[in-house]
């Protein structure tokens, strides 16, 4: 017996080390960053609109202020304070080569706390970015850090974690790290999709394609389809045993028994993070919020490390015979499920014709109308599109040019484009200064103030919709919760900002002639009393100077007591 577990404890070993040096990354080296078990909101590798999720988030039992760890020794590196994104953020460097980063945080371990209030008054500057030394806070492991919030583009209460390289700045897959996650569920998987690739995924679009499940196996009917040449696409999700809907880690896709496309998320860099909307069906997602991922590789899709080298997932079907389509979807534990269905080439109907206006991947366009034009850089589309671009009047009463449609909002655009319109009359040179681009994609807006050059005003987008430029002569503002000179409860003074166009894009508050440290919370500006704002038989003069997209300046002035 005891040469048995002898042996089972060597096999576990030569295992664990095996799998260690497969993906190169230490076992069980982090600690989970949090005093209660890890349990999964979302993982690595998640659909989000854009970008890959580039962490995991981990629930906090949808309570703020809990104590956040430093995963293991190191210093920290950089923190980030900010109004959307990672809101509150601390990045520790390891001495393994390996950076943690912890975010949504509510507030920073004491002293490093106090090092940036300093700073923040010194900045005269809420926002911060801040590096350090080696030396200058060093951490062990287990040590508080922090307590975790929900700020930044949060929307509940959680702790995003990340695990990067700190070399290349890569985000890694913090799960191929040891973490002890139960997860004895295997993905799950709802919809089977075909796509029409004797032109571009996005026309005429996915096909749905039923699927059964029959115990513990997906099947499909066969599929008969009208074109040679074609591609998959599967809805799935991956579930640990908390049940929250996560991404999925690795897909393979096998025709008559040969691999002929794969893809795992291992790791993504910031920098390449957009590349995701080339592996998914953008218009499904944004049209229809249904999550749909390619089992197939994009043209313009450059996302190295993701999808197999020389795998296309490309079908060219040259013959009426059936033939077998086995998916194949597994999760970093290994649980797996699998789609069998066959798919057979009907009679082949006529395809899409490209236009005169078509955009080809890795190609470079610009395209005009009478008083606009655009220009897309090689990099800009991941499949071809007939690309429709049109002037009509504008509805707007403040709009001085056409409205310029952009195709769609459901066609997606890798990088930024740059956009040049022709006002519908001579501007003064102070109207031309108080001009933005507002640009409509169908679920919300953006404004961009006008740069001029001559008679156009440009700007620069990377998603697509309509634009039209708006002289913009409002002002921005803040609105209080109490009556001038009224006496103000409680722990903290919260303003309300409001724009009529675009967004505030300054804010200042002097307490009495002296700059005050305003923390932003999407439109809401709020400050905790400290000794800054002391208690006197007297009265505060808070003066709140606030400048717009359009470059508009308003100041206020309100008075309380304490």
């Amino acid at each position: 017996m005891k040469i048995f577990s002898k042996l089972m404890a060597a096999i576990c070993l030569i295992t664990a080390i095996l799998t260690q040096a497969q993906n190169n990354y230490p076992q069980n080296y982090f600690r989970n960053p949090l005093n209660i078990p890890m349990q999964l909101a979302a993982n690595f590798g998640a659909v989000r609109t854009n970008h890959f999720h580039m962490g995991l988030d981990l629930r906090t039992n949808s309570q703020e202020n809990l104590s956040v760890l430093a995963a293991a020794d190191g210093y920290v590196s950089r923190i980030k304070v900010e109004r959307y994104g990672f809101g509150n953020a601390i990045y520790i460097i390891h001495p393994n080569g390996f950076t943690t980063v912890y975010a949504h945080l509510n507030k920073y371990f004491d002293k490093l706390d106090e090092y940036l209030k300093e700073k923040q008054y010194k900045d005269e500057k809420w926002e911060q970015d801040i590096t350090f030394q080696p030396g200058q806070f060093p951490v062990t492991k287990g040590q508080l850090i922090a307590l975790s919030g929900n700020t930044g583009g949060s929307a509940g209460p959680h702790l995003h974690f990340e695990i990067r390289d700190t070399k290349t700045e890569e985000c890694l897959n913090p799960l191929l790290f040891g973490f002890n996650i139960p997860d004895s569920v295997a993905p799950i998987i709802s919809g089977l999709y075909w796509y029409d690739r004797r032109f571009s995924t996005y026309e005429p679009g996915a096909n749905g394609i039923a699927v059964k499940k029959i115990r513990n196996a997906y099947t499909a009917d066969v599929v008969r389809v009208n074109s040679p040449m074609i591609s998959f696409g599967i809805k799935a999700v991956d579930k640990a045993n908390q049940g929250f809907n996560l991404g999925i880690y690795k897909a393979e896709l096998l025709m008559d028994g040969k691999l002929i496309y794969g893809f795992s998320i291992d790791k993504v860099s910031y920098d390449d993070t957009r590349y995701l909307n080339g592996c998914i069906d953008y218009t499904k997602f944004i049209r229809d919020k249904v999550g749909i991922q390619h089992l197939s590789t994009l043209p313009g899709m450059k996302l190295a490390n993701y999808s197999t080298s020389n795998l296309s997932g490309v079908i060219n079907l040259q013959d009426q015979e059936i033939h077998t389509i086995e998916i194949i979807l597994k999760d970093v534990k290994g649980n797996t499920s699998r789609l069998t269905t066959k798919v057979q080439l009907a009679n082949a109907g006529s395809g899409i014709s490209p236009s005169e206006k078509v955009i080809l991947p890795n190609e470079g366009k610009t395209l005009t109308t009478e008083n606009a034009e655009i220009n897309f850089s090689k990099n800009a589309m991941y499949d071809a599109v007939n690309f429709s671009m049109y002037e009509k009047n504008s509805s707007d009463g403040n709009a001085i040019s056409n409205t310029i449609v952009l195709q769609n909002p459901y066609i997606p655009v890798h990088d930024y484009y740059t956009l040049k319109i022709k006002p519908n009359r001579k501007l003064s040179k102070d109207e031309k200064d108080k001009v933005v681009v507002l640009f409509n994609y169908g679920s919300d807006k953006d404004a961009v103030k006008a740069k001029w050059n001559g008679d156009q005003a440009e700007a620069q987008f990377n998603r697509l919709g309509t634009a039209e430029l708006i002289l913009d002569n409002g002002l921005p503002s803040v609105s209080s919760g109490w009556k001038d000179g009224a006496v103000v409860s409680g722990s903290s003074l919260r303003l309300k900002g409001s724009t009529k166009i675009g967004d505030i894009v300054s804010f200042r508050a002097e307490l009495d002639g002296k700059w005050l440290r305003f923390a932003r919370v999407k439109n809401d500006f709020i400050y905790i009393f400290d000794e800054k704002c002391p208690k006197t038989s007297g009265e505060h003069s808070l003066k709140i100077t606030t400048i717009n997209t359009a470059g508009n300046i308003n100041t206020q002035t309100f008075t309380f007591r304490r």
